[in-house]
């Protein structure tokens, strides 16, 4: 059987969560023994030129998930390169991408759909009208892969039933494919020198739908009545939250950062925070307990579905709650959060369960 699977979210974002699942299935189908070949969108000069089919021209990489660069690689080059390259069953890796003809020769087409929230939850964009844009396309171009989909492969039982209410149709051909969660680089060998010893670690800052917000309120609400809360290590952007809690004494922001350094932050962090009010899957949280690291995590989503049971939960929009939950942590790690019982709990969403998965879907679709 030769496949072929959507490279774009690798060229585009490599340290991404969609990227580490396109790396992870890449490697699942390759140990399958399966021909794969990678179409993609990559400028000229790109390494990933020599690895996948692209078209002649193409934006830089930043651009790619631009409506136009869109179009042009699903209308106008990817149906005929799928045909040209005799490819029997194709993966769009990013909520969308199937080609928006579809070639005769094309036997099966699958679909890893992460989450709904482009269609459901306001995002960040440049503009109202950036805004207005991109809502449209995602609304045609998720529409068009959910219906032309032979399968769909979702991360979690959350993003199936939300797949399914906007899509009844949809949920027969609807499986879960848990996200993969491989081994983080080596930490890094020094801390980073201007951060405190002890210290709580918030991963991913950009969508509305993360709550960083309100977990910067009630965090330094309890500081300013005199509780001892760690500082807080964000990875992400101080410009996606408002200037006032930005600048908050105790946060320190940080992003670009290397594997090794993102590693040793998790190893690091007295614990996670996940706040967030939706989430098809919740990738921090397993990395952080792949590396012994507690965590503490909102209720509500589909990281009701992969945290352990012995992790500390709130109600990401009860403050008192989320208060009880960071005062709770303040007092240390508990009995049954063992860094083994944490990491054995990761074991779950591993390389080789994942890759198992992976055999048994694919041989579910290709009947």
């Amino acid at each position: 059987m030769r496949i072929g699977i959507d490279y774009r979210p690798v060229t585009a974002a490599p340290h991404s969560g969609i990227a580490r699942q396109v790396l992870a299935l890449e490697q699942a189908l390759l140990a399958e023994g399966c021909e794969l070949l990678r179409f993609s969108m990559a400028p000229e000069g790109h390494p990933h030129r020599q690895l996948a089919i692209c078209p002649p021209a193409t934006p830089a990489s930043a651009g790619l998930h631009r409506p136009r660069s869109r179009l042009a690689f699903e209308l106008g080059f990817l149906p005929g390169a799928l045909r040209q390259h005799g490819v029997d069953l194709y993966i769009a890796t990013a909520n969308s991408g199937l080609p928006l003809r579809r070639p005769p020769t094309l036997r099966r087409q699958v679909l890893l759909l992460h989450d709904v929230f482009q269609l459901t939850l306001p995002g960040r964009h440049a503009s109202w009208l950036h805004g207005r844009v991109y809502g449209a396309m995602d609304r045609f171009l998720i529409g068009h892969a959910v219906r032309g989909a032979d399968a769909i492969w979702t991360p979690s039982q959350f993003s199936a039933a939300a797949l399914a209410r906007l899509y009844p149709r949809a949920a027969q051909r609807t499986s879960v494919l848990s996200n993969a969660v491989l081994p983080l680089a080596a930490p890094s060998p020094t801390p980073d020198p201007a951060l405190p010893a002890r210290y709580w670690l918030v991963v991913g800052t950009r969508e509305p739908r993360k709550n960083i917000p309100f977990l910067l309120q009630q965090w330094n609400a309890l500081r300013v009545d005199g509780h001892a809360l760690p500082d807080l290590v964000l990875i992400g952007d101080p410009a996606d939250v408002p200037a006032q809690l930005a600048a908050l004494s105790g946060l320190h922001w940080r992003s670009g950062l290397s594997d090794a350094q993102l590693s040793r932050l998790y190893h690091d962090a007295g614990r996670l925070l996940h706040p967030a009010t939706a989430e098809g899957f919740g990738l921090p949280v397993i990395e952080a307990l792949s590396c012994g690291t507690p965590v503490a995590v909102a209720t509500g989503s589909a990281l009701d579905e992969i945290t352990p049971a012995q992790a500390l939960r709130f109600d990401p929009q009860d403050a008192a709650a989320l208060r009880r939950a960071l005062l709770a942590a303040a007092a240390g790690r508990a009995e049954q959060e063992s860094t083994g019982a944490l990491m054995l709990a990761a074991q779950r969403y591993s390389a080789g369960p994942y890759q198992q998965r992976v055999a048994q879907l694919l041989q579910e679709a290709w009947r």
